[in-house]
């Protein structure tokens, strides 16, 4: 039986994944968080960079990544470079360094734009949570299995639940290009 819980849990993921996908969006500031979307050709497959290496930030301008098996540095190397993040990382043999370049005006507006999308892909996986919690809201009413009223009285928690969520998807929005736009 659907329910508002059910909408809500969607809604939540819908909200985690934006959280996470903001998280790869540069600031500036060095993150771990910035690797997460990078690839290494390693042991006959692609994977995720944290999974071959340890990332660290030992200052806000740079990041340290550390490999678990050294054989794997240039393929790490070579994945960074190929991640198109505007990063130029520097193997010394042990580790790699990758200085965090300071954004320019120019590439902070192309990140605001790419976060505003980011976003609205949120918005969307939202309206589906409410648009198929809804659909099954209309089935259950019109096999008679709940009333009208209770049936109108669940769409509107969904509607109010999809209300809060956008808000919440606004504020993300808001705190991130801050973030971005800060100098």
């Amino acid at each position: 039986m659907p329910t508002v819980e059910d909408a809500k849990e969607r809604m939540e993921l819908a909200l985690d994944a934006l959280r996470r996908e903001f998280a790869t969006v540069r600031t500036g500031k060095a993150t771990p968080a910035l690797l997460d979307t990078v690839r290494v050709e390693a042991y006959g497959s692609k994977m995720p960079l944290n999974q071959v290496a340890t990332v660290s930030t030992p200052e806000s301008s740079l990041l340290v990544v550390q490999p678990f098996d050294k054989t794997l540095l240039q393929d790490i190397e070579k994945a960074i470079m190929m991640a198109d993040l505007g990063l130029n990382p520097a193997n010394d043999g042990n580790i790699i360094r990758i200085p965090i370049p300071p954004l320019n005006e120019e590439r902070r507006k192309e990140f605001v734009k790419v976060l505003h999308k980011m976003a609205e892909e949120a918005r969307i996986s939202i309206r589906h949570a409410r648009r198929s919690v809804r659909e099954e809201i209309h089935q259950l009413v019109k096999d008679h299995e709940i009333g009208e009223d209770e049936g109108h009285r669940r769409e509107d928690s969904v509607e109010k639940l999809t209300h809060e969520y956008s808000e919440k998807i606004d504020e993300l929005l808001k705190q991130k290009e801050d973030e971005v736009m800060a100098i």
